[in-house]
């Protein structure tokens, strides 16, 4: 979790950072807000309890320096972009941050600077008060619809790398609807009390008292401060525009000519990165991460001048080295050419692959485990389709929840059998997953076969090979229809272990590559030689009469991977 979420440089880290702060603060505010939907007390008393840590010293050190910093970078990002073409999520986040300080700096200065320098007792019914009903509340409605847009957008653009966040995001859709809707039915129903009792002449200067009122004089500082501070920002805009502009024009001096293998040439400014060029120019190019650093779906393969690029940075180095690319690899928003570049882009912006260069694919030492059932024709003839359409579709039921809790996947489906695939982080992890699934597929299989007793129809018997080798992953099949799959001569010697189990009356023969990976201790008496058809050299492999006897060392394999 660690190496997706928290890759980039310092920048990177400290805009993360500071925008997590930021997102917690504006969360529990707006759920404050909303409480005046039920009642004003609970609308006080969790914004006492949210001004012990945001009132306390450290509290607002924390949270002011969150917000100096988060704009800072957000500024210097500004200044230090090479071009003004970006994507619209990237765009629209960029323009909703800018607006952010716009009504921001009001709210700050009537409320913390009111309460700090005039004695101010900044409640929720002081602040409500102050707005309604001029066009203010419906500024600082959109201040809160504006913030959370640009929280939410922030917070997709960091969680998408990992590999739960697809499958999370159905769910947090409604939590990120109902937030703000809450907080503006808080709002309002807070709004419409506070200006009925308002309407009191005995209760409004009760509510004066209470919250002890600026004088005329004291909102006329307030005003000026608040018209000093939006300058101040102004002023920072306009210094990262005008380096933006300064450092575009100086760089138009020199230039570099960049070629796309099966894409355009075309002629850029030095000191921009490979994917700012791509996208000033119009020319396609995946970057799922956005250009930080924290992703490799920009990569190019540099056929031509990778020579004169500097050598990879650490942060360019450990992504490249997590995905084993292949050398002449870089990523596209790390690397700045000077000098002439011919590149090729591993992606399109569909997220396919390039389908006519030699890294195709991905390799990697995985266990494969091939499964097949038992006197499968003999069993279904005479049989009708559809019977022995739901017979297979229960057995597989009953066995592939065993492959997939020990991070196995089914590759495909072949009639009566299958093949399965454990992507596991290193070579150990998987055998031992592989060997684990094996185990337990055993033991579902007996239960199944104990309810196919009881329906008065006979057990399932099956055979599995397990093996331990190098496969190549990747997407097989014409475009547009082509399935992400596995190849490699680790398929055919499962495939072929398991037609082994046959004449052994073997439920699993499980090859020594994968028992040593696994760290299985196993008999060398036991072990038994096997020449495969269509294999090289003869397998070492251990016969197993029922998986399920390998239940004993599952468990410590279980503790590791």
């Amino acid at each position: 979790m660690k190496s997706v979420l928290w890759q980039g440089g310092w920048t990177t880290r400290l805009r993360i950072g500071s925008g997590l702060v930021l997102f917690a603060y504006a969360f529990f505010h707006f759920i404050n807000i909303g409480l005046g939907l039920f009642h004003t007390d609970y609308l006080h008393s969790m914004q006492k309890g949210r001004h012990v840590v945001t009132r306390h010293d450290l509290g607002s050190v924390i949270l002011y320096a969150a917000l100096f910093i988060h704009s800072g970078l957000a500024l210097y990002s500004i200044s230090q972009r090479r071009t003004m073409r970006m994507p619209f999520s990237t765009g629209l986040q960029i323009v909703l941050g800018l607006l952010i300080p716009l009504q921001l700096i009001a709210h700050i200065v009537h409320t913390r600077y009111a309460h700090e320098v005039f004695a101010v007792n900044d409640e929720m019914g002081y602040i409500i008060a102050l707005m309604w009903p001029s066009s203010a509340v419906w500024m600082q409605s959109v201040l809160l619809l504006v913030v959370w847009v640009h929280s939410c957008i922030g917070l997709h653009m960091w969680l998408r790398l990992t590999s739960w966040w697809s499958r999370t995001v159905p769910y947090l859709i409604g939590a990120a609807v109902f937030v703000p809707s809450f907080a503006l039915a808080g709002l309002l129903t807070e709004g419409r009390r506070i200006w009925v009792d308002f309407g009191d002449p005995f209760l409004r200067d009760q509510y004066i008292e209470h919250y002890n009122w600026p004088s005329p004089e004291a909102f006329q500082t307030m005003t000026q401060v608040e018209n000093n501070a939006l300058m101040a920002f102004l002023m920072a805009l306009g210094a990262a525009l005008l380096v933006f502009v300064v450092r575009k024009l100086w760089r138009r001096r020199h230039s570099v000519r960049v070629n796309y293998v099966e894409g355009p040439e075309v002629v850029a400014e030095k000191g921009m990165t490979l994917l700012e060029i791509s996208q000033a120019n119009g020319v396609p190019h995946t970057a799922l991460c956005g250009g930080k650093g924290r992703c490799t779906t920009c990569r190019v393969i540099v056929e031509d001048g990778a020579d004169k690029l500097p050598a990879p940075s650490e942060v360019e180095a450990r992504s490249l080295a997590a995905v084993g690319a292949p050398d002449g690899a870089r990523l596209a928003c790390q690397i700045r050419p000077t000098e002439p570049l011919t590149a090729f882009r591993m992606f399109r912006p569909d997220g396919g692959r390039k389908r006519a260069h030699a890294s195709h694919g991905q390799e990697r030492k995985l266990a494969v485990l091939f499964l097949d059932m038992r006197g499968f024709t003999s069993r279904t003839t005479g049989q009708l389709p559809y019977d022995i359409v739901f017979l297979l579709n229960r057995f597989f039921d009953a066995i592939v929840p065993a492959i997939t809790a020990h991070g196995g996947a089914v590759d495909k489906y072949m009639g009566d059998g299958l093949l399965a695939v454990f992507e596991k982080p290193d070579a150990e992890r998987s055998a031992q997953a592989g060997l684990a699934a094996a185990a337990d597929v055993s033991l579902d299989l007996a239960r199944f076969n104990q309810q196919l007793q009881s329906e008065a129809s006979p057990g399932i018997r099956i055979g599995m090979g397990l093996h331990l080798g190098d496969l190549v992953l990747g997407d097989i099949g014409a475009v547009g229809s082509s399935a992400h799959t596995i190849i490699g001569d680790a398929v055919n010697v499962a495939s072929r272990l398991e037609g082994e189990t046959k004449a052994l009356k073997a439920e699993l023969l499980v090859s020594t590559e994968l028992l040593q990976a696994a760290g299985y201790d196993s008999d060398p008496a036991d072990l038994q030689s096997f020449d495969l058809r269509g294999v090289a050299k003869p397998i070492l492999a251990l016969p197993v009469a029922k998986a399920s006897d390998l239940f004993e060392h599952k468990a410590a394999l279980e503790q590791t991977y």
